[in-house]
């Protein structure tokens, strides 16, 4: 009887273990294998770039969406898909709950891989919509269509995601648009070494960003006229034609077990990337309460959960994923340069606009959907 791995979420992480399970370890594990890809959407959205894409004309949406389907259909009986989201797991029974458009159905499972990933805490098309692929196409149009009218525009937020879209609706629209950036901290991309965010700020302003630092949004309210009233924290308000807010990320995790979560919601993993508590249960990606929410720790992450799997399918014991690295960032800044961070040595511009800023890895979207890079 086939052993049974089901994943939950289709996103980066997702993806990378499904195809490494079903490209190696299906050949190499001492049981037949099946793996159940269980997502509320059809297909894979490349947010990374969500900040270019929702400038009118940038990329188009075949460069941001593929059929996850499509992309396991090779693997014929081996591989499942379910359209579907969990709603609930049954750790004795060993079974997942999964909200279907045809109903609810159980799935049992003998390893359950946890890589559902976050959402964003609003409208804006920054995270994959857990309505599906429709949804967030929608937002991601219906972005394009308000960034192009808009003639105010504020960004909250000087995350990697706030900085990014501020600096590509700066480089598109800036001479055009009033473009405005407001974060509660005193500088951009808190946490990195100040050299690196005196240089994005320094880009901002080239771009004819304007940038507002220790003020906090205290609310929005829509107004009769279409517009959006900003209450800030010094007690001014401002009245804009659109609001992109880029603060706050919820992870998708409200089906599992409160013991299994840490109390921002995130799943607790073990050195091996285990679930803490859980038998049989593995996490990676943004869900993960082991590293912060970025793309190249997800990879990290997803990459070495595959190779434990194989291990233990194999017979073997897992071996340590290593999160004592120095930090790594990557941050573009319009559509000709970028900074970053690799511990606390700022990186030259060329180097990450040539690595991230430069496509923001559309390129790699097909190879991470069929499985070629896998």
């Amino acid at each position: 009887m086939a052993k049974t791995i089901v994943i939950l979420g289709a996103s980066y992480a997702g993806l990378i273990v499904a195809h490494k399970l079903l490209k190696h370890s299906l050949k190499t594990a001492k049981e037949e294998l099946k793996v159940v890809v269980v997502s509320p959407t059809t297909h894979h959205y490349w947010n990374l770039a969500s900040v270019r894409a929702i400038i009118p004309g940038q990329i188009p949406d075949e460069k941001v969406f593929s059929s996850i389907p499509d992309g396991l259909a090779q693997y014929k009986e081996s591989a499942v898909f379910v359209l579907g989201t969990a709603t609930g797991v049954d750790i004795p029974s060993k079974t997942v709950l999964i909200k279907t458009p045809s109903g609810e159905q159980k799935q049992a499972y003998d390893i359950l891989v946890i890589a559902t990933g976050c959402r964003s805490d609003d409208d804006a098309p920054w995270k994959s919509s857990l309505s599906g692929y429709e949804a967030t196409k929608a937002a991601l149009h219906k972005t394009q269509e308000h960034v192009k009218a808009a003639k105010t525009i504020v960004v909250g937020g000087a995350g990697p995601t706030g900085v990014e879209s501020a600096a590509e609706i700066g480089f598109e629209y800036g001479k055009n648009k009033e473009v405005t950036l407001i974060t509660a901290g005193s500088q951009l991309l808190t946490g990195v070494p100040p050299s690196v965010a005196t240089f994005a700020d320094n880009e901002l302003k080239k771009l004819h960003v304007n940038v507002i630092k220790d003020t906090k949004i205290i609310s929005s309210t829509s107004t009769t006229e279409g517009k959006t009233e900003l209450a800030l924290s010094n007690g001014e308000k401002m009245v804009v034609d659109l609001y992109l807010p880029t603060i706050g990320v919820i992870p998708n995790s409200e089906f599992l077990p409160k013991s299994l979560l840490d109390d921002k919601g995130n799943v607790m993993v073990d050195q091996y990337l285990k679930v803490k508590g859980a038998e049989d249960i593995w996490a990676a990606g943004d869900i993960t309460d082991c590293q912060p929410a970025q793309y190249i720790y997800c990879e990290k992450q997803a990459g070495a959960l595959a190779r434990n799997l194989d291990l233990v399918l194999s017979g073997k014991e897992p071996v340590v994923y290593k999160t004592d690295g120095a930090p790594i960032m990557g941050v573009s800044l319009g559509r000709s340069r970028a900074t970053g961070r690799f511990g606390n040595m700022k990186m030259p511009s060329l180097v990450i606009w040539f690595v991230k800023g430069r496509t923001l890895g559309v390129q790699n979207m097909p190879g991470l959907v069929s499985g070629a890079s896998a």
